[in-house]
């Protein structure tokens, strides 16, 4: 059997095994390039009144705390806290998803939203499933698209250099 009917006939399976993998990661990867430009995706940053935080972790802990919506009682039911001073604002991302936008000068609340960014990455790394299956089935498939991609383009060589 020849190389290139070897290579066409592991390019067509292997194709075909990892057709439902590669999927998932190609449409999750493309709505994560354009998640600073869909809010439904990724809140957008609003702009707070100066670059200069001034509020203590209290105080964002006890504005988070009045928002019904973010179902924060303690830090506990933080995920993660982002304090961006060149934009005047601190962003906090409940456990829920909810992320808060607050001005770092004032307190006042600038933007309140769902945030899907973290969970389309968890989807597009296959870690949303399982350890396992981002192991044994994400990376994998990552190597045989990979494979994939440099046969097609031997493929794609020797046929145009056959010509």
């Amino acid at each position: 059997m020849s190389t290139r009917k070897i290579l066409y006939k592991t390019h067509l399976w292997t194709a075909i095994i990892t057709m439902l993998p590669l999927g998932i990661m190609i449409i999750s990867g493309i709505l994560l390039q354009l998640k600073k430009d869909i809010s439904w995706i990724q809140p957008a940053t609003q702009q707070g009144s100066d670059t200069v935080p001034q509020l203590t972790f209290e105080e964002i802990l006890a504005q988070c705390r009045t928002l019904d919506t973010l179902k924060i009682k303690t830090w506990e039911d933080i995920e993660r806290l982002d304090i961006r001073p060149g934009k005047g604002i601190i962003k906090i991302l409940a456990k829920n998803n909810y992320e808060i936008q607050l001005d770092s000068q004032t307190g006042k609340v600038l933007h309140i939203a769902y945030r899907r960014s973290d969970i389309i990455e968890n989807i597009h790394d296959g870690s949303i499933f399982s350890s396992v299956i981002k192991k044994w089935i994400f990376i994998p498939s990552a190597f045989i698209a990979l494979a994939l991609y440099l046969s097609g383009i031997y493929l794609t060589w020797k046929r145009l250099n056959k010509n």
